[in-house]
């Protein structure tokens, strides 16, 4: 942002500001203190522009918001129940002129599955949880599943106002065998994912293909729309998500490769990141970390799933490698 914003930019813009009034000063605090107001990716993108291209290496849009979800599934799962251990894809969507995020909660309340399950007799419905009134098993239950999002703790996030008024308006919809669910104002409006255990990532990304649609057209019927242009694609909270805002990820283990001094390049190269399977900021433990696509913009669904699923090939084949004994050099990649 720094370099971004020249003396004589700040000048061009200061009089400037978005057709709901944020002037440029406030529109460089973090997103989500402005909700709502997307007009201001336009005002600024002559300072917006270069940052995002850094940080994406593009500057395109995502999926148009009536056009058809990408179909065409992922190539073949990666090899070896031994290092991946858990797939997922996910998105998020930000609700357009809504500052309230109990619109998204509202929406999931007044119907209690888009699904129906395939017999009315079963147990096992599709269920929302309401954060500020589950009880103790149903919280355990979140737990156990892995589920649960908590309170912010990361100053950045506290003094954005992620956790005003916390637990209210928050929430989880899921399917009835927990392999789709949906994050209501964990951080975007809503957050969309599909994940399953093992390294099928072809089959992960097909329900989220499937889903994904049926949740939008459940906001639509409640007269929602989505943050969307033609320039930047979805605009979402975190600027590391606009475009298609899609995360394809795995847990995978390399305690070997993890140590490599040149894990870190190779990363960089195949246009992956890592973090610990905590989230953003957690190192990895016993050798497993959560690696997924670094850029969300200049490419398709399918071509950001399709990176994963070839990166993490090659991830498994170096750590291979490595346990026999045996050099890598060979194996790291041109930059993709």
């Amino acid at each position: 942002m720094a370099e971004a914003r020249t003396p004589e930019l700040s000048a061009e813009r200061r009089p400037k500001s978005s057709p709901s009034g944020f002037p440029p000063d406030h529109v460089i605090q973090t997103r989500v203190d402005n909700p709502g107001d997307e007009e201001s990716c336009d005002v600024c993108k002559e300072l917006f522009d270069p940052i995002l291209e850094d940080r994406h290496g593009a500057t395109s849009p995502g999926r148009a918001p009536d056009r058809p979800q990408p179909r065409q599934p992922a190539g073949r799962r990666p090899p070896g129940p031994n290092y991946v251990l858990s797939s997922r894809v996910r998105t998020g969507r930000s609700i357009r002129a809504s500052a309230c995020p109990r619109t998204a909660a509202a929406a999931f309340r007044s119907s209690s599955s888009p699904w129906k399950p395939r017999r009315a007799w079963t147990a096992a419905w599709p269920r929302y949880y309401a954060l500020k009134s589950r009880t103790e098993a149903e919280q355990q239950q979140l737990i156990d599943d892995h589920f649960l999002f908590y309170k912010p703790l990361s100053p950045l996030l506290l003094a954005s106002g992620m956790a005003r008024d916390w637990p209210d308006a928050r929430g989880i919809w899921r399917n009835d065998n927990k392999t789709f669910l949906v994050w209501i104002n964990e951080e975007d409006h809503p957050r969309v994912i599909s994940i399953q255990i093992g390294g099928n990532v072809k089959e992960v990304f097909t329900r989220f293909c499937n889903g994904l649609p049926q949740i939008e057209t459940l906001f639509k019927s409640k007269n929602y729309k989505f943050m969307w242009n033609p320039h930047l694609g979805y605009v979402l909270t975190c600027p590391s998500n606009l475009g298609t805002g899609l995360r394809a990820g795995v847990h995978i283990k390399l305690p070997h490769l993890g140590k490599h001094e040149k894990f870190p390049e190779v990363l960089k190269r195949l246009r992956l990141q890592k973090q610990g399977t905590g989230g953003v900021d957690t190192a990895a433990v016993g050798g497993i970390f959560d690696v997924s696509n670094a850029d969300c913009l200049g490419f398709s669904e399918v071509e950001l799933v399709q990176m994963v699923v070839d990166g993490v090939k090659l991830l498994i084949q170096m750590e291979q490698r490595l346990e026999q004994g045996q050099a890598i050099d060979d194996l790291v990649p041109a930059q993709k």
